[in-house]
């Protein structure tokens, strides 16, 4: 069952086990969120990996609200961090939708508000400017280079 596979993914980011998270993901995945925009597999299993081993053990993950079937399902997720960059303090509210292929992740797609993103990691330029495409822009540039880098160097 595909909730399965979601609740599996989740219990295994709470755990802080990319490689369990890894095996949830269909081979053809698509990931996209405000930060990474059309991860692959490669991707996408590399950002998790990189999230998690940047944390330092300092993330929470919690969720709630699963509800789908076996062809789609969705649920509210919560992280709690401290933003590498900056050294901030982050409450992340995530909607994440997840479309299954043979049981497993085949389209993955989280929606947070960037604007309340920023403004907790980002501090005063964020909370000026997280509303602008400009900003936006600039994080995302970063966070794939970031992705980029740790790819090469994993």
């Amino acid at each position: 069952m595909s909730k399965n596979t979601l609740e599996k993914f989740y219990k295994a980011f709470q755990a802080h086990d990319a490689r369990i998270m890894a095996e949830c993901y269909h081979k053809e995945v698509v990931f996209n969120d405000p930060a990474f925009q059309n991860l692959n597999w490669k991707e996408v299993t590399a950002m998790w990996a990189m999230l998690i081993e940047r944390s330092k053990g300092n993330l929470e993950i919690t969720y709630d609200s699963v509800m789908g079937d076996e062809e789609m399902a969705q649920c509210i997720w919560e992280a709690d961090y401290e933003f590498s960059k900056t050294g901030n303090t982050v409450h992340n509210i995530i909607h994440a939708t997840m479309e299954f292929k043979d049981g497993l992740i085949i389209k993955h797609t989280d929606h947070f508000n960037f604007w309340r993103w920023s403004k907790m990691a980002l501090g005063l330029p964020g909370a000026l400017l997280g509303w602008t495409p400009i900003l936006k822009g600039k994080v995302r540039k970063m966070a794939r280079k970031s992705l980029d880098k740790y790819m090469e160097e994993n």
